[in-house]
C-alpha cells in the first residue's frame, strides 16, 4: 500500500501544487487571493462532521462496488489516525490547502496512498461542506436543546420557592395589577418552552442529507444517498442537487431561532437589570455574576445580564448577514457561501454560552466546600410587596367587585378612578381608605370589599386558567415538572 515513505510526502506534494484543482492553471494564487479565500482557521471546528461523513461516504462506495474493500479499510484506518492526531493538537493545518476538508484529504493521502484519492468519488467540495456543516449544526442544536430545558428547570425551582411572594405586574413599566413572582418566572418557562420547541423544528430541517448532490448536477456514479443518510442518522436526502449545495436556508432558519432565544434571554436580562437597581431593589443578583466600577467604590454593576442583552444584537445581526448572504446568490453554488460560516458558528458559541450562565446565575451551583446550593438570586419579597402597595394595584380588583354588584363595567370603571383620586390625595392605598369614604362612591360597597382590595385577595380572585392564582401557579408548576421529567421533592 502506498505509503508517505516518498522523497516529498503526499501532503507536501499537494501543498505545493496550492490546490487540489491547480492543474488547469498557468500560475500559482496570489498569497493575498490565499489568505482572503482560506477558511481552514475558522472551518477546522468542522473535522469530526467531515470524517464522519467521509467515512459514510466511503462505506457507501464499497457496497456499491465503486471502490474496494482494501481501499475502504484503508480510509478507515486513515481517518481513525487522523482523528487522533487532531484531538491531540498533533494535526498540520496548511493555509495552502485553504479549508477543513482538503487539509483532512491530503492528510489520508499521504497517509494511505490512492484510497485517499479515491474518497472523493462521486462527491464534491460543494456537498461535502452543506453536509459537514448540516450535521455540526445538528449536534449543536442537540447541546442547545439540553441548555434550553436546563433553563426551564431553573426558572421553575425558583418559581416553586416563590409562588406566594407578591410582585407588582407592570404595563408600560407603570404598576397594574398584583402577580405571583412565580408567575412572572414562569412566563418565561413558556417563552423557552416554545425556544426549546423551535430548535427541533428546525434541527428536522437541519437534519437532511445533500451528499450525492456531487458540483450541482448529482453524479454518474451509482450511489446510494439513502444508505449514507441512514448511516449518519440522517431524515432524508435533499431530493434536488442545485438546491442541496446552494440551500443554507437551514442555516438561516437556526438563526432566526437562536436570535428568538436571545430576545427572550434579552426580555429577562432587562427585568433582572431593572429589579436589581436600587429603585427597585426586588433582586440581589449574587456577587459571581457582578462587576465594580473603577472609579465608585459603592457599585455592584449587573453585567452579566447587561452584556447578555447586548449580545442579543449580536446574534440578530448575524440573521441579517445570512438573509444578505443568500438574497442575491442565483443557482447553484458561489464563494459567498464560505461566508455562512462564521456568523453560524458565532451564533452557536454565543447561544451556549449565554445558556450556560444564565442557568448558572438563575439556578445557582453547589458549593464544593459545602454541598450546599448557593442560588445566583436573592429575591426581596418586602421590596416586592411594598412597590405593589404603591401602584394601586387592586383598583381593577374594585372595579369587578361593583361589576359582580350590578354595575356596568365601565360605570364602575369612573367610579373607581375617583377613589383612586382620593386615595391619591391622602396618600394611602385604596385598602386604607375607610368604609364609610368608600361608600360615598357607590353605596353597593361592603365591607367584604377589603378582602378584594387586598394583595392576597386580589391573586386568589384570579383563578382561571393560566392566572396568577397561587393555585393556579401550583399546577402550572406541576405541568411543567412533568413536562421536564423534574419530580419536585415530597
Amino acid at each position: 500500500m502506498p505509503t508517505a515513505q516518498s522523497s516529498e510526502p503526499a501532503h507536501d506534494q499537494l501543498a505545493s501544487k496550492s490546490q487540489a484543482w491547480s492543474a488547469l492553471f498557468s500560475e500559482p494564487m496570489s498569497e493575498l487571493v490565499k489568505r482572503y479565500t482560506a477558511s481552514v482557521f475558522f472551518d477546522q471546528r468542522l473535522w469530526q462532521a467531515d470524517i464522519a461523513g467521509s467515512l459514510a461516504h466511503a462505506e457507501m462506495l464499497a457496497a456499491q462496488g465503486i471502490i474496494g474493500a482494501g481501499d475502504h479499510a484503508a480510509i478507515e484506518k486513515g481517518m481513525a489516525t487522523i482523528a487522533r492526531e487532531i484531538e491531540a493538537g498533533q494535526f498540520d493545518w496548511k493555509l495552502d490547502l485553504e479549508d477543513v476538508h482538503l487539509n483532512i484529504e491530503a492528510r489520508l493521502t499521504q497517509l494511505v496512498g490512492d484510497a485517499g484519492k479515491r474518497l472523493h468519488t462521486g462527491r464534491s467540495r460543494n456537498d461535502q461542506v452543506a453536509t459537514d456543516v448540516r450535521l455540526w449544526l445538528r449536534g449543536e442544536i442537540d447541546l442547545i436543546g439540553g441548555l434550553l430545558k436546563e433553563l426551564q428547570l431553573a426558572l421553575v425551582e425558583v418559581a416553586g420557592q416563590n409562588v406566594e411572594v407578591i410582585l407588582p405586574g407592570f404595563t408600560h413599566l407603570q404598576v397594574a395589577q398584583p402577580v405571583s413572582f412565580a408567575h412572572h418566572l414562569l412566563a418565561y418557562v413558556e417563552m423557552f418552552a416554545r425556544d426549546e420547541a423551535r430548535m427541533q423544528d428546525v434541527r428536522r430541517r437541519v437534519n437532511v442529507l445533500p451528499l450525492g448532490s456531487a458540483a450541482l448536477a448529482g453524479t454518474t456514479y451509482p450511489l446510494d444517498r439513502e444508505r449514507v443518510a441512514r448511516t449518519l442518522g440522517m431524515e432524508g436526502v435533499c431530493q434536488n442537487s442545485l438546491d442541496g449545495v446552494s440551500d443554507r436556508d437551514f442555516a438561516i432558519e437556526f438563526s432566526a431561532a437562536a436570535s428568538l432565544v436571545m430576545l427572550h434571554v434579552s426580555r429577562l436580562s432587562e427585568e433582572l437589570v431593572l429589579w436589581m437597581s436600587q429603585s427597585f431593589g426586588f433582586i440581589r443578583i449574587a456577587d459571581r455574576f457582578t462587576t465594580g466600577s473603577s472609579i465608585m467604590p459603592q457599585k455592584k454593576n449587573p453585567d452579566v445580564p447587561e452584556l447578555a442583552r447586548g449580545k442579543a444584537g449580536r446574534v440578530v445581526g448575524h440573521l441579517m448577514g445570512l438573509i444578505t448572504l443568500m438574497k442575491g446568490q442565483p443557482l447553484a453554488y458561489n464563494k459567498d457561501n464560505q461566508e455562512d460560516k462564521e456568523p453560524l458558528f458565532d451564533t452557536v458559541d454565543t447561544l451556549k454560552d449565554t445558556l450556560r450562565i444564565f442557568v448558572e446565575m438563575i439556578g445557582g451551583q453547589v458549593n464544593p466546600a459545602t454541598g450546599a446550593k448557593e442560588g445566583g438570586i436573592t429575591v426581596n419579597a418586602q421590596a416586592m410587596r411594598a412597590a405593589a402597595m404603591k401602584g394601586y394595584a387592586t383598583a381593577t380588583d374594585l372595579a369587578d367587585y361593583l361589576v359582580k354588584k350590578g354595575l356596568p363595567f365601565r360605570d364602575a370603571h369612573e367610579t373607581v378612578a375617583h377613589a383612586v383620586k382620593a386615595a391619591q390625595a391622602q396618600g394611602v392605598d385604596l385598602s386604607a381608605l375607610p368604609l364609610a369614604t368608600l361608600q360615598g362612591f357607590h353605596p353597593a360597597i361592603g365591607a367584604d370589599v377589603f378582602d378584594v382590595l387586598s394583595l392576597e385577595g386580589s391573586l386568589n380572585a384570579r383563578g382561571t386558567l393560566g392566572g396568577t392564582a397561587p393555585a393556579q401557579v401550583r399546577a402550572q408548576i406541576a405541568r411543567h415538572h412533568a413536562r421536564l421529567g423534574l419530580h419536585p421533592k415530597a
